[in-house]
């Protein structure tokens, strides 16, 4: 019963990759259910192939007859739409309803089988290395009064003026421990230790992927993959778009961060920027500090177990925080992140939201935590954002591949023809040579293979690419391998009247 039952699941599970996908459209934010009849319409109108126009949780499916028809139908929708309306591209099960309704969907395609854009980045960390050794030479000139500079991520002092030497050594240790001090004569090198390098670089990258997913949303791809590569490479796979133009221009978008004063009425010294719920905050025209101030923000647990947000500034934005927290102790404090978009024509755009909004609970100096921020992930969420704002690697493209939807289509097909010929061959000669057994080794073998259909489809996030229809073709070979042993072994005992003997 197990047997059947799991066969059966991995069936209905594997059935729907059989039908295919259509390309599709999704428009969101719809509230008037006839406006499916006014999308086929003008559709139509324009000459496209249009499939059908459902409603689904207050949003628009739009499914197409024939493929090609995605990108000439999202240019029109996006002149018909309102403003609060987007357009995803994205592709529909073919499978029938009743089957979808169950909750199975097809396999996904990787991107050599469906086609699109594929970009490597490379983070450059150099300058994020050297912002650190920057603000701690900035924090030793306050402190000392001492002279240095940064050679490849190190700081190097050569002049100590009036302090003394063990003076320094016991700043460093207790305000930067991770931080390794080695002295040749006069010369003092304070460089980064190797765990604290590689903190700080998986920070770095984890914080460019959570930029760049954000910004491939906008490019309405609802099965883009964005993944680290390597120690400092950003791998993104963009199925179904052939323009990689558009693309370019979101990633290469630049983002800010600041922080401001909340005021209670709005006035000429006031502007009135949205929050992430929409709801309009009123904020001082001037900020207190820029994000390019910050120089680390990490999320963790408080005294009290609840999330909040470590910020590290450097020597000015710490002056420029504590000056105007100790007389603003119980007013709130937002922080504003703000992101430059380019245009169709080549100008920036700024788009602004506010993130969080506190409470100042005490004087703040270059050290201070963020609180009230929700769970764990909203934390780990808005420090992301936090060093986004500030402290941006820079990224280089430096690989960029196109593969076409018809070549994606043809490795679809010469790749399963090739299993198809591999899994008719098998199954024929063993049907023949081996008889009865012979069609009891088949069913095993068509067996396996619905379940590794099955299973592709039901694991979250899997994706099927050129190399797994080899991989599936080797699983058929190594399956026939084990069976002819099998088989071999069960035609010896046969013939020896150890099975199958008449009484």
């Amino acid at each position: 019963m197990i047997l059947v039952v799991s066969v059966a699941l991995m069936l209905l599970s594997a059935l729907p990759s059989a039908f295919g996908e259509r390309e599709a459209l999704h428009i969101s934010n719809q509230t008037d259910p006839a406006r499916a009849d006014e999308v086929y319409r003008y559709l139509a109108s324009n000459n496209i192939d249009v499939h059908s126009v459902t409603e689904n949780n207050d949003m628009l499916v739009v499914t197409f007859g024939s493929n090609g028809q995605q990108a000439a139908a999202q240019a029109l929708m996006t002149e018909f739409i309102h403003s609060s309306e987007t357009v995803a591209l994205t592709l529909e099960p073919s499978a029938p309803s009743w089957l979808i309704s169950l909750g199975f969907k097809p396999i996904k395609l990787g991107l050599d089988l469906r086609g699109g854009v594929q970009f490597l980045l490379e983070v450059d960390l150099v300058p994020v290395f050297n912002a650190h050794a920057q603000s701690i030479i900035n924090d030793l000139r306050q402190e000392f009064r001492v002279r240095g500079r940064v050679v490849n991520g190190d700081v190097v002092l050569s002049q100590y003026g009036d302090a003394h030497l063990g003076d320094i050594r016991a700043y460093l240790r207790s305000q930067y421990p991770n931080w390794t001090m080695s002295q040749s004569g006069s010369r003092l090198t304070i460089s980064m230790d190797e765990e604290e390098r590689r903190a700080i670089r998986t920070l770095t990258v984890t914080q460019n992927l959570q930029t760049m997913r954000g910004r491939i949303e906008e490019l309405g791809i609802t099965e883009a993959a964005v993944q680290r590569q390597g120690e400092h490479r950003i791998r993104i796979e963009l199925p179904g778009v052939q323009d990689p133009t558009s693309a370019k221009n979101i990633i290469g978008a630049t983002a800010s961060l600041a922080f401001y004063h909340v005021e209670s009425d709005a006035s000429v010294r006031t502007k009135s920027i949205n929050d992430q719920d929409g709801r309009p905050v009123i904020l001082h025209r001037n900020s207190i500090l820029g994000g390019e101030h910050i120089i680390d923000a990490r999320a963790s647990l408080g005294d009290m177990g609840t999330p909040e947000v470590n910020i590290t500034l450097d020597s000015t934005g710490g002056r420029l925080m504590t000056n105007h927290s100790r007389s603003n102790i119980g007013n709130p404090m937002a922080t504003l992140y703000s992101e430059y978009m380019q245009s169709e024509e080549g100008q920036s755009i700024q788009q602004s939201e506010v993130i969080s909004v506190a409470t100042i609970q005490s004087t703040l100096g270059n050290r201070f935590r963020i609180t009230g921020v929700g769970s764990m992930p909203d934390a780990q969420n808005l420090a992301l954002l936090l060093r986004a704002g500030s402290l941006t690697a820079p990224v280089t493209i430096i690989e960029e591949r196109t593969i076409g939807p018809t070549l994606g289509a043809e490795n679809v097909k010469n790749g399963f023809a090739a299993l198809a010929l591999g899994l008719g061959f098998t199954l024929v000669f063993i049907a023949c040579w081996y008889r009865r057994l012979g069609w009891v080794a088949n069913a095993a073998l068509t067996i396996n293979l619905i379940c590794l259909f099955g299973l592709l489809a039901l694991i979250p996030g899997a994706v099927l690419t050129l190399p797994g229809i080899a991989g599936l073709v080797l699983t058929v070979g190594m399956a026939v391998d084990t069976t002819y042993s099998f088989l071999n072994a069960s035609k010896t005992k046969c013939a020896k009247g150890e099975i199958f003997h008449k009484p």
